[in-house]
């Protein structure tokens, strides 16, 4: 008996001792995040230096993600998504208000950036920027065979029926069809969706494919001579085919802004904090950016990054881009189902 309490004794003290080497609640955070979106050596190095855990796991869209979140499926510590849908959660009271005390690192992001993140979370009260990005046209500049592509309207033009990627999602492609009639991205005006759709229906034809990550692979292999990408693709592509070339049209584009934002039903929401904070280090930032090469929002890593990049305006996208293009916004459901149904009709015939 005296052998058998010994031994419990052993294991008990081996199990102090192990927990006690992770800090926090209980020594782990969840991680939520779109798929293969910061370097992984930033989560061992996160790891070593504080002794928390890090479990991840990824998905594709932000629609994907809202209803593991919002019925409680899995209780997830920090997750990673749109600004759109922060707007929603936020108003469906699904997310915690952060202590800024554990995230003293948000002094390295850009007052610009922040002050446009208000426009779903007033006051940046419940997230923090971590990728911020622009859509705009990929092309072959020798299969485009001289056009000049500046405007939407390219990718409407007969003369490259069966060369053009389109975006395959209900409210990225309605923006562009919006925008380039000269409407806002986020309208709720019936007429206005209804002409939107007409012109996506009659480009139809012209689409070689409906992609999205997979659009830069399109680009990059000569598969297609012009397509919507999103900024951070440009260098990848570019590497690969030095031929390409990026665009934001005219008429305007969409802008988006990643955040971390921390869930309600988080059970470690310091350790959430101390992971948002040590992505908002710069030297993070900058090795983040290194990885998936779009847009950081934070100042302090810009300071570090090779020049060549700064300066290319397909990756860190000017002032004045930027003032040119729209957030996409949370829609009241009635609106959404008629974008949805509006995008299903486009796709059916």
């Amino acid at each position: 008996m005296k052998k058998k309490l010994i031994l419990v004794s052993i294991l008990v003290l081996l199990m102090v001792i192990m927990t006690g080497c992770r800090s926090g609640e209980n020594g782990e955070v969840y991680v939520y995040s779109y798929g293969d979106y910061y370097d992984p050596e930033v989560v061992a190095d996160f790891e070593a230096d504080t002794g928390i855990r890090v479990i991840q796991d990824t998905y594709d869209t932000a629609e994907e993600m809202y209803p593991i979140i919002k019925n409680g499926s899995a209780d997830y510590d920090v997750v990673c998504t749109s600004d759109y849908m922060i707007s929603k959660m936020k108003d469906e009271d699904l997310l915690y208000k952060l202590d800024k005390k554990n995230i003293k690192n948000i002094k390295n992001l850009d007052t610009d950036y922040m002050k446009i993140a208000e426009e779903y979370d007033p006051g940046n009260e419940y997230s923090i920027p971590y990728i911020v990005g622009v859509s705009g046209i990929l092309y072959d500049k020798n299969m485009v065979k001289g056009k000049k592509i500046d405007s939407w309207n390219a990718l409407w033009d007969s003369d490259f029926k069966n060369n053009i990627v389109m975006q395959d999602s209900v409210r990225d492609a309605f923006a562009i069809s919006l925008m380039r009639l000269g409407y806002s991205p986020n309208t709720t005006n019936p007429k206005e969706i209804e002409e939107a759709k007409n012109a996506l229906k009659e480009q139809k034809k012209l689409v070689y494919k409906y992609a999205n990550d997979s659009a830069r692979d399109l680009l990059a292999d000569k598969s297609a001579a012009i397509g919507v990408v999103w900024n951070g693709e440009y260098i990848y592509t570019h590497d690969l085919n030095k031929d390409v070339e990026f665009v934001v049209p005219k008429e305007g584009s969409e802008f988006f802004i990643d955040s971390w934002v921390v869930p309600k039903s988080s059970k470690n929401k310091r350790n959430a904090e101390r992971f948002i904070n040590y992505m908002c280090k710069a030297k993070v930032a900058k090795q983040n950016f290194d990885y998936i090469y779009y847009t950081t929002p934070n100042s302090a890593a810009i300071k570090t990054i090779p020049s060549k990049y700064v300066s290319n305006p397909a990756v860190f996208p000017s002032k004045e881009t930027i003032a040119r293009c729209t957030l996409l916004k949370n829609l009241d459901p009635d609106t959404t189902k008629l974008y949805s149904d509006s995008w299903k009709e486009v796709k059916s015939k």
